[in-house]
């Protein structure tokens, strides 16, 4: 592909030869020639001198790059864009294998794709386009939307609601009890977990998730969010829209995070928290229970991050500060000695 067809694409500029032919799509240190990147920031641009790209996708033009510029506002999103144009090809259409078990009570729409050793239980019903790869179970009454894709031994529970254009990778089970009990005369009693779990529209989840279902009611991914791997998620959680939760994250029963919300690796929430739109938790922080107002926070428990970043520049000189309060103390001590023989000589 030529990078003037590239450029007619995006609506974007050329800066330099705009024939040059374009065959892949890689990150800077990566390329061949016949590659284009894009160029990120400037502490990008010597690695890009001396990368072997044949062109660069920069917001603004760059000097002393003597190769083609497709010139965007934002390089990033289109780098994204080309690498799904030139390697995501459409899933082929292969049907309902003989060997997947359908209920006779399931509903599938067009072009549906069930590959081996599928289960889809009773009542189930999945919308047109979705691709269900090998080793899934699927539980009764639940309803998957279209243009999904359910990735090798993926679990999916009875009356769970999967919206359109979700995705589900290998390992991740929805719908599994939550983690409920009763403790009474010595013993603990489990609560039954009757409710659902509802994953809205452009919903993303990692490998190995879990996602509990509630006790009553749903637990609730919203539209737009994307979950890393290993991520663990209890029963009765509503988590808002077009939130990021990067792997290793907890978050305990009927905790709420607010939308546009980012929760970084290992982080750890409480039951019962509720945390704000557009609220950022750094990795490894830990949430107690109550409301967190939008902001940056960090720690264990949370504060504010500049605040953290105080707190922990102070902790780590502690050592040094412990060792000039001994000597310091040694100092004193001393002084208070001589002052009492002072004191017993007058």
């Amino acid at each position: 592909m030529k990078l003037s067809e590239i450029a007619k694409i995006f609506n974007a500029k050329v800066e330099g030869d705009e024939d040059i032919e374009i065959s892949g799509v890689k990150g800077v240190e990566d390329c061949e020639e016949g590659d284009i990147t894009y160029i990120a920031g400037s502490k990008y641009i010597e690695s890009a001198k001396i990368s072997k790209a044949s062109a660069f996708i920069v917001k603004e033009k760059v000097e002393g790059l003597n190769k083609p510029q497709l010139i965007v506002s934002n390089p990033q999103l289109v780098f994204a864009k080309l690498l799904e144009l030139f390697y995501v090809k459409p899933h082929p259409l292969k049907g309902v294998s003989e060997k997947a078990f359908v209920a006779e009570t399931a509903k599938l729409g067009k072009n549906v794709t069930v590959y081996p050793y599928v289960w889809i239980d009773e009542n189930v019903t999945i919308g047109d386009n979705t691709v269900v790869f090998p080793f899934t179970f699927i539980g009764q009454e639940t309803s998957i939307g279209s243009n999904c894709v359910i990735y090798p031994n993926v679990t999916i529970r009875q009356k769970v609601k999967i919206g359109s254009r979700v995705v589900i990778h290998s390992g991740s089970v929805i719908g599994s009890d939550g983690f409920g009990y009763i403790f009474h005369e010595g013993k603990h009693h489990k609560i039954p977990q009757v409710g659902g779990v509802v994953i809205e529209d452009d919903v993303e989840i990692g490998a190995c998730v879990t996602i509990d279902r509630a006790t009553t009611g749903n637990t609730i991914i919203g539209q737009g969010t994307k979950i890393d791997n290993l991520v663990q998620i209890a029963h009765n959680v509503k988590v808002g829209k077009n939130c990021i939760i990067v792997a290793q994250v907890g978050i305990a029963g009927s905790s709420k995070i607010g939308d546009g919300c980012i929760l970084a690796g290992q982080v750890g929430i409480s039951d019962h928290v509720e945390i704000e739109p557009e609220t950022v938790i750094t990795a490894q922080a830990g949430v107690m229970p109550g409301k967190v107002q939008k902001g940056v926070f960090s720690g264990s428990p949370i504060m504010p991050h500049r605040e953290w970043l105080k707190a922990n520049a102070i902790f780590q000189k502690l050592p040094e500060l412990y060792k000039k309060i001994k000597e310091l103390e040694e100092k004193i001590k001393q002084l208070e000695q001589q002052r009492h023989k002072e004191a017993q000589n007058d």
